[in-house]
């Protein structure tokens, strides 16, 4: 069994929002899908971190989410600043029961376990909050990360983080998260949220500060599930 991730999948099966005005997106549902299948098995586990989907709310979510559980494989998903039909655990668990997407959960102030690796995280914030309303959603975001890591240690394995935005981008910090996944001793950090080769360019990918930083959104990773290595 191996781990894989992904970021920003923007799938409107049920909405009309198509990714495919964009430049790079052209036919990405079916891309994605022929790319996932050759490398994904029902015993693997794919990470998506994030914008998974258009839906506004969770009712509407029935057909991306009935595409997301078709594929091999289990999938883990973390929330998105897109994904505005996010609920809380116990709606978004009681939904996935009810419709049969058995292969689908969530992080939401936990954390899962998958080839000795435990996965956690959360959204994130914009790494340059500022405001007082911003800094009041980013210190919400990092009590959640500390959960959920905290869940993660309490496995003996090594917690992996999973965000939707970056923790850095070009020479802008957000000390707050960075802090954060110091203080846990983390040493893999994933992420998605930029799009497009402009924003890609500043990504930053690689060590910072003895945290190993990996962008994952799916048109920067060519419509791949990347191994989480």
């Amino acid at each position: 069994m191996s781990v894989f991730a992904i970021a920003d999948l923007h799938l409107s099966l049920g909405t009309d929002k198509p990714m495919d005005i964009f430049s790079g997106w052209t036919d990405y549902v079916q891309r994605l899908e022929n790319n996932w299948r050759k490398l994904i098995t029902d015993e693997d586990t794919v990470v998506i971190a994030g914008d998974i989907s258009w839906a506004m709310k969770l009712e509407e979510c029935d057909k991306d989410f009935e595409f997301i559980n078709s594929l091999p494989g289990r999938k883990i998903l973390i929330k998105g600043n897109h994904d505005y039909w996010w609920a809380t655990k116990k709606k978004i668990d009681e939904y996935l029961t009810a419709k049969g997407f058995d292969t689908i959960s969530i992080i939401f102030n936990n954390a899962h376990v998958a080839d000795n690796l435990a996965i956690c995280g959360t959204r994130g914030w914009n790494y340059e909050s500022s405001g007082e309303k911003d800094m009041r959603i980013l210190n919400r975001e990092v009590g959640r990360l500390e959960t959920s890591i905290k869940e993660a240690e309490k496995t003996g394995l090594e917690p992996v983080v999973f965000l939707h935005y970056p923790p850095v981008y070009d020479t802008i910090v957000c000390e707050e998260i960075i802090n954060t996944l110091k203080s846990h001793g983390i040493k893999r950090c994933y992420y998605g949220h930029l799009h497009g080769a402009a924003t890609h360019k500043h990504a930053y990918t690689g060590d910072f500060e003895g945290i190993k930083l990996n962008l994952i959104s799916c048109d920067y990773t060519g419509f791949f599930p990347v191994p989480v290595v």
